[in-house]
């Protein structure tokens, strides 16, 4: 089998790290930017110096918030689009 991962170097706040994934280069750069982003972010709404960990944790908690929105949405939408399908289709049964 062929190993289709390749290494990308990334940045994130400060530090270098080599990625290996199974992604575009492209792709895995963009997602290595936007957590830089999300921690400085973060280091820039606190007051007082922290940690790299702790911003790294208060980001990904960022992150998650993001994600669970969007699940949630994507539910809502997701039923709100089925249950106009089944009331269409019950339209279409009835005016059969």
């Amino acid at each position: 089998m062929e190993d289709r991962a390749s290494l990308v170097r990334v940045s994130i706040f400060g530090q270098e790290y080599t990625v290996k994934a199974p992604a575009d280069a492209n792709y895995i750069k963009d997602i290595a930017e936007y957590v830089d982003g999300k921690m400085r972010e973060v280091q820039d709404s606190l007051t007082t110096a922290q940690s790299s960990t702790r911003i790294a944790i208060l980001a990904a908690m960022n992150i998650s918030d993001e994600l669970f929105m969007l699940r949630n949405e994507k539910d809502h939408l997701t039923s709100d689009v089925e249950n106009r399908i089944s009331s269409l289709i019950e339209l279409i049964d009835e005016n059969l």
